[in-house]
């Protein structure tokens, strides 16, 4: 190792050896190169060493993170539990609110639910106003008066009716070639039918009457068109009221969205054909990850092989074929192991598909559980134990994130011992530099001297 002169003593090296005759500048270069070079190059060793480790993290923390998300929207997106069936989707359809176990039944809706709309009679410009006075809201059998002004037109009265949230009720303002109407919405179900009674101050000024804008029996000012109404459906033989039309608290884990009144009848679809996929992709994936943490472990070769965070991920991914996943009955399966999984000697997995085949057909509902959100019988399932060996792996602890924070500031200090170590081979150049100096121009005064008696002798042997 050798460091460039400074300016200082740049024009001194330049003249190194003019007196001695010795190539000076190379041996202070030697010199300093012998005493730095050995503990420069292991503090470069280490940094390098160091930086593989963090680049070695970095890849195991991507892919047990990659791992464990895709595992997780696989789950969450419902192609690995039953999904429930409608033969008439027409008349209803069925999607899955939760685990849906052996459905089997017959649904006739008679009647959708409806929603209760009146619209006024009479059109009116836009900028018409309207008297003074009240409008008593009915709903429930609570009343809420709006109180109306004379300023206020067809506009600012829907948006004063949708200002009162908690009737909830819906004002909007409809236009038609002979002017505008107020047309006034509620939410379905009998329970949210509704009346107004307009009523002015002053009957006699000036404006529209506000008993034009009053809904119910006997109010001539507007029209029902439709009259708040519950669904009725007949499940099984048995009549059953909503107030809306999509119901999920009928059938367990079963939301209905009714269409239209008619008759369909309601199944299951177990998802054998997607977790056989879902285990073969498990294991390919299982496999790629451990190729990077055999490369990275390596007891030779390997970055990490002595990191703790490591080693814990290897052995708890090691372990993942044995965790119980499911709470299924005596008999059922509840791991990988039993549903074919196999551990190879190298820690790669494979799969039996005679007897996941097997345990698919034999215990659909127990291999369904293994690989559920965490609902019903489930002990979490595959996802939740994937889940927690990440959890564990990515802690700012004691995992990879500890362990980046650990190599990171040990990199540091390398850094600024090899910052050390310059400076100081800098100063030792300097030093020598300036030795070598002085005694090359003594060597040259001692040359010179040399020459001068020289001459002296030979003009003495002449002068003889």
């Amino acid at each position: 190792m050798t460091t460039a002169p400074t300016s200082s003593t740049a024009s001194i090296v330049k003249t190194l050896g003019t007196g001695s005759g010795l190539d000076t500048g190379a041996i202070v270069s030697a010199l300093v190169e012998a005493q730095f070079a050995a503990k420069t190059a292991q503090l470069t060793q280490k940094s390098d060493a160091l930086t593989a480790q963090i680049s070695g993290i970095a890849k195991l923390k991507s892919g047990i993170t990659g791992f464990d998300a895709a595992l997780r929207a696989l789950v969450k997106g419902g192609s690995l539990a039953t999904q429930p069936t409608s033969s008439v989707p027409g008349v209803a359809t069925a999607t899955a609110a939760g685990r849906v176990a052996g459905l089997s039944a017959t649904l006739t809706v008679t009647r959708l639910a409806a929603a209760q709309a009146a619209t006024t009679n009479t059109a009116v410009a836009r900028t018409d106003t309207f008297r003074a006075g009240t409008l008593d809201i009915t709903k429930g059998g609570a009343t809420t008066s709006l109180a109306i002004a004379a300023t206020d037109t067809l506009d600012s009265i829907a948006a004063k009716i949708n200002g009162a949230t908690t009737l909830g009720l819906t004002a909007t303002v409809v236009t038609d070639g002979a002017g505008a109407r107020l047309t006034i919405k509620g939410a379905t179900g009998a329970a949210n039918a509704f009346t107004i009674s307009g009523s002015d101050i002053d009957a006699a000024a000036a404006g529209m009457s506000l008993a034009d804008l009053s809904v119910g029996t006997g109010a001539g000012g507007t029209t029902i068109g439709t009259t708040a109404a519950d669904a009725e459906l007949v499940l099984d033989g048995a009549i059953f009221r909503r107030a809306t039309n999509s119901v999920a608290d009928l059938l367990a884990g079963v939301r209905l969205d009714l269409k239209a009144t008619g008759t369909t009848t309601l199944g299951a679809t177990p998802p054998g054909a997607d977790l056989a996929q879902a285990v073969n992709d498990f294991v390919t994936t299982f496999n790629e990850l451990q190729a990077v943490i055999r490369t990275e472990l390596d007891p030779v070769t390997g970055a990490l092989r002595a990191d703790p965070a490591a080693a814990t991920l290897r052995r708890s991914l090691g372990q993942l074929t044995t965790v119980s996943l499911a709470t299924n009955a005596d008999g059922a399966p509840r791991t990988l192991g039993d549903i074919g999984v196999r551990t190879g000697r190298d820690g790669t997995l494979s799969v039996d598909t005679v007897r996941l085949t097997k345990a698919l057909t034999d215990f659909p509902t127990a291999v369904e559980a293994m690989f559920a959100d965490g609902t019903g019988a489930s002990n979490g399932g595959l996802a939740a134990a994937l889940g927690a060996i990440t959890t564990r792996a990515t802690d700012r602890s004691f995992g990879f994130d500890a362990e980046v924070q650990r190599y990171t500031a040990v990199q540091a200090d390398l850094a600024q011992a090899k910052e050390k170590a310059a400076a100081a081979a800098e100063q030792m150049e300097t030093r020598l530099v300036r030795q070598f100096a002085s005694m090359d121009a003594r060597v040259a005064a001692y040359k010179s001297t040399q020459d001068f008696l020289k001459q002296q002798v030979e003009a003495w042997n002449k002068s003889d």
